[in-house]
């Protein structure tokens, strides 16, 4: 572990840059069709290009951010018996999913997309929509998306070991939604009566009544 946890830290810091900075895309997208829109409102004219530039940042941003988003544990999952189980059996539970499903399809993907993304670059694939992009970049950006997502998932098998041995803190302690919704509320509360705002996602937001204000306890 003293090892590969440094592997997995710095992992995390790409994924982490990667994901907050293509989420700026989805702002670009949100330009890109607000413009086209008037243009087209205005002077009766448009392009399948801008429609499928929307597309692509779209895409790029959702897939190459879903590292980032396995990283910070917010994926989409069903913790009707998830969440009524111990921490160590859901790290048991995670560590069995990302070894068994999220690796293994991982890698069948990037099987299939390798030759797939090199056939479409080979032949300069364009759309076949009049006036619109080539298509190339978009089937790449499929294969960078998994790439990500694989060494996302070598850093979280290695920090799931690493927590069930005792080895790092839990960086992303589990919540309820219910749970998660009542700590959203408390940050908020406290943001509007002038409070620092702790972490609400370690769970350990300390009492109002704790709060320092001069360097000693209350």
């Amino acid at each position: 572990m003293t090892s590969l946890l440094p592997v997995a830290r710095a992992i995390d810091r790409i994924n982490e840059l990667i994901g907050k900075s293509v989420s700026w895309l989805i702002l670009v997208a949100v330009l890109v069709s607000a413009a086209n829109a008037i243009i087209r409102k205005t002077l009766n004219t448009s392009s399948n290009a801008w429609l499928e530039l929307q597309w692509y940042l779209f895409g790029a941003a959702f897939l190459l951010a879903a590292a980032y988003t396995l990283k910070s544990n917010e994926h989409i999952r069903i913790d009707i018996v998830y969440g009524a189980l111990s921490r160590r059996v859901q790290h048991w539970i995670d560590l069995i999913g990302h070894v068994l499903f999220l690796m293994p399809f991982t890698c069948l993907m990037l099987w299939l997309l390798i030759p797939y993304v090199a056939r479409s670059y080979r032949i300069q694939e364009v759309s076949t929509n009049a006036g619109g992009l080539i298509i190339w970049p978009a089937k790449a950006l499929l294969l960078a998306g998994f790439v990500l997502l694989f060494f996302q998932g070598i850093s979280e098998i290695i920090k799931k070991i690493a927590i069930m041995r005792g080895a790092m803190e839990d960086p992303t302690p589990f919540h309820t939604a219910h749970e998660a919704a009542e700590l959203e509320a408390a940050a908020l509360l406290r943001e509007m009566a002038g409070e620092d705002v702790p972490d609400t996602l370690t769970g350990n937001a300390p009492p109002s009544g704790d709060k320092k204000t001069d360097g000693s306890p209350k």
